[in-house]
C-alpha cells in the first residue's frame, strides 16, 4: 500500500482530529494510514508533550503531537475505553482523558472533543488517565465552568468563607467521606481522626450548606459542587 512520510501521515492524522471529515479525507487517511473507515476508535488527549513515539504503543496508537494537547488515536476493536485507560495508566504516560469509542473516522472529531473534556476532569497535579465514562458527573461540571462557579459559590458559599485550614479541613472530610461510600468509620482511618470527629465535622458541614447528606438531590449538590471546586481554577 502506497504511504506518505510521517510529516503527511501526522497531517492526515491532524486533519480527522480537527475535523470536519469529508468522505474524499476519510477514505486518503484510511488508505495512508492504513486503517478502516468505518471500525471502533478512541481518541487520547494528554498535556502537551507528554504523547509517546508515532505509531507505537498499545491498541497501535498513533500519536499526534499538538502545542497545547498531544492526542492519539487508538483502534479498539472489541476492547472499550476504559480499558485502555488502565493501559495507558500502566505505561505511566501521567495525567490524560479517553474519549468514547466512535464508529468511524469521520467521528473522530467528537471523539478528540470528548477525550479533552475527559482530560479536564482530572486535577492538574494529578497523574491518572480516565475515560469518560468513568468521570461523566464531572465532565458535566468542567463542561459548564460559568455554571460550575455558579454552584459553588451557592452550596459551598458558606465554607469558602471561612479559614483556610478550617475549610480545607471540613471538604477534606466531606471528600473522604464520599471516596469511602458514605462510611464514617473508613473515612476516619483515612483521616486518622475518631468516627465520631468525621461524623461532628460532617454535621458541622450540613449546617454551614443548609443540606443533608441524607437526601439524595442535596447529596448530588454536595456532590457536583466538590467536583466543581475541585476541578476549578484557583481562587485569589
Amino acid at each position: 500500500m502506497q504511504r506518505c512520510g510521517d510529516e503527511g501521515a501526522r497531517a492526515l492524522l491532524g486533519a480527522l482530529l480537527a475535523g470536519p471529515v469529508t468522505q474524499e479525507l476519510a477514505g486518503r487517511a484510511a488508505a495512508v494510514l492504513d486503517l478502516p473507515e468505518e471500525g471502533r476508535y478512541a481518541v487520547v488527549a494528554l498535556p502537551a508533550g507528554a504523547g509517546g513515539d508515532w505509531g507505537t504503543g498499545p491498541d497501535r496508537l498513533l500519536w499526534h503531537p499538538g502545542p497545547e494537547r498531544d492526542f492519539a488515536v487508538a483502534a479498539l476493536g472489541d476492547g472499550e475505553p476504559a480499558g485502555l485507560a488502565r493501559r495507558l495508566n500502566d505505561m505511566r504516560v501521567g495525567r490524560g482523558g479517553v474519549g468514547p469509542a466512535v464508529g468511524s473516522l469521520a467521528e473522530l472529531p467528537t471523539g478528540r472533543r470528548l477525550a479533552e473534556v475527559a482530560l479536564l476532569t482530572c486535577p492538574a497535579d494529578g497523574d491518572t488517565v480516565v475515560a469518560l465514562e468513568q468521570c461523566l458527573p464531572a465532565a458535566l461540571v468542567v463542561s459548564q465552568p460559568e455554571l460550575a462557579d455558579r454552584l459553588v459559590m451557592s452550596v459551598l458559599g458558606p465554607l469558602l468563607a471561612l479559614p483556610e485550614a478550617e475549610r480545607d479541613l471540613l471538604v477534606g472530610t466531606l471528600d473522604a467521606w464520599l471516596e469511602c461510600g458514605g462510611s464514617a468509620g473508613r473515612a476516619a482511618v483515612r483521616l486518622y481522626c475518631h468516627r465520631n470527629t468525621v461524623l461532628n465535622r460532617l454535621r458541622r458541614l450540613e449546617r454551614l450548606t443548609a443540606r443533608s447528606l441524607s437526601w439524595p438531590r442535596e447529596l448530588v449538590e454536595l456532590t457536583l459542587a466538590l467536583d466543581a471546586l475541585r476541578l476549578a481554577p484557583p481562587r485569589r
